[in-house]
C-alpha cells in the first residue's frame, strides 16, 4: 500500500505518522520524506503493509496533519493514459512495447495524432488511433475534436510523445499537472522549436532532453526528469538529432515511471521526486 502526503511542515510529523501505523500493526516497508524549509512544506511517500480499512487509516493520519494537508492512500496502481503524437515514432514505439508487455505501470487507452503517419504502428499493437488533423481548421476547432475523443475516456494523464503542437490554456486547465511532455533539450536551454539546430549553432558540448508537466508557459512547466550526453565538434545537427532521440525515449520512460508510481510531488512550478 502506498501513502503520499503533502502539507505544511511541523515538528514531529514523521514520529506521529509512524506511531499511528504502529498502533494499527502496519509495518513500514519503505519511507521517503523531504522538507522544503523555504516554503515550510513537508513531503512523504510511504510503502506499508496493506490495511483492512483505508478510510479509517486516512482519518487517523489526517488528525495529526496540519490543516489543508493533501493525502492519498493506495492511489490507483495502474494509471490510464492517452498518448498524443505527430510524426516521430521513437517515443511512441517505446510506450507501445512497454504497454504490450505489461511493464508500463499504466494502460494506454488510445493514441491521437495530428498526422496519420503513426497509425500503422498503432494498428500492429491493436491500439485505437485517432487522426485529428490540424490542417484547414482553427486551433479551437482542432482542440474541440481532441476533447471529443478524450471525453470518451476516464484518463489520468495525457502524454505528449513528440506532439509538436502547442496546447491552449483551456486544454491545460482541463488536465492540470496531468499533461506530460518530452522536450528535446536540457531545459531551460533552447526553448521552443529546433533546439538541436540551436545547440549546433551555439557549439554546445552537451545535449539533453527534459520531461516536464505542461503549463501555460511554453516548455517551462515543472521538471520531472532530465538527462544529458556529451557531443563534440564532429557532430552535425543531424547527428545531434539522432543522438537526442535515444535520450528522449529514455527520459520520457523514466519520468512516466516516476509519475505512475506516485513518486512526484508538484508545487510552485517545481517538483520533489522520490526516485
Amino acid at each position: 500500500m502506498i501513502i503520499v502526503i503533502q502539507c505544511k511542515d511541523q515538528v514531529g510529523l514523521v514520529a506521529s505518522i509512524s506511531v499511528i501505523l504502529a498502533k494499527n500493526q502496519l509495518n513500514i516497508i519503505s519511507m521517503r520524506e523531504h522538507v522544503d524549509k523555504t516554503e515550510n512544506l513537508f513531503f512523504m511517500r510511504l510503502n506499508i503493509d496493506d490495511s483492512k480499512d483505508e478510510i479509517l487509516l486516512e482519518s487517523y493520519i489526517r488528525e495529526v496533519l496540519p490543516a489543508g494537508a493533501i493525502i492519498s492512500i493506495n492511489p490507483k496502481p495502474s494509471k490510464k493514459i492517452i498518448v498524443m503524437v505527430s510524426k516521430e515514432y521513437h517515443c511512441l514505439a517505446d510506450i507501445l512495447i512497454r504497454n504490450y508487455f505489461g511493464t508500463f505501470g499504466a494502460t494506454v487507452q488510445c493514441v491521437i495524432g495530428n498526422h496519420a503517419i503513426l497509425q500503422e504502428i498503432c494498428q500492429r499493437f491493436d491500439m485505437p488511433f485517432y487522426h485529428v488533423s490540424h490542417e484547414g481548421i482553427s486551433k479551437a476547432g482542432f482542440e474541440d475534436r481532441f476533447a471529443a475523443i478524450t471525453d470518451q475516456y476516464d484518463t489520468d494523464y495525457i502524454v505528449l510523445a513528440k506532439f509538436m503542437r502547442i496546447l491552449s490554456p483551456c486544454v491545460v486547465a482541463k488536465f492540470p499537472m496531468r499533461i506530460i511532455n518530452i522536450h528535446h533539450s536540457f531545459l531551460p536551454a533552447f526553448i521552443g522549436a529546433n533546439p538541436y539546430r540551436q545547440a549546433f549553432e551555439r557549439g554546445v558540448k552537451l545535449i539533453g532532453a527534459t520531461a516536464h508537466f505542461v503549463s501555460n508557459e511554453l516548455d517551462e512547466g515543472p521538471i520531472i526528469a532530465q538527462q544529458i550526453i556529451p557531443v563534440n565538434h564532429s557532430f552535425t545537427a543531424a547527428d545531434m538529432v539522432q543522438a537526442g532521440k535515444e535520450i528522449e525515449t529514455s527520459v520520457l520512460a523514466k519520468a512516466l515511471k516516476l509519475v505512475f508510481e506516485d513518486r512526484v510531488f508538484v508545487y510552485n512550478n517545481k517538483t520533489v521526486v522520490f526516485e
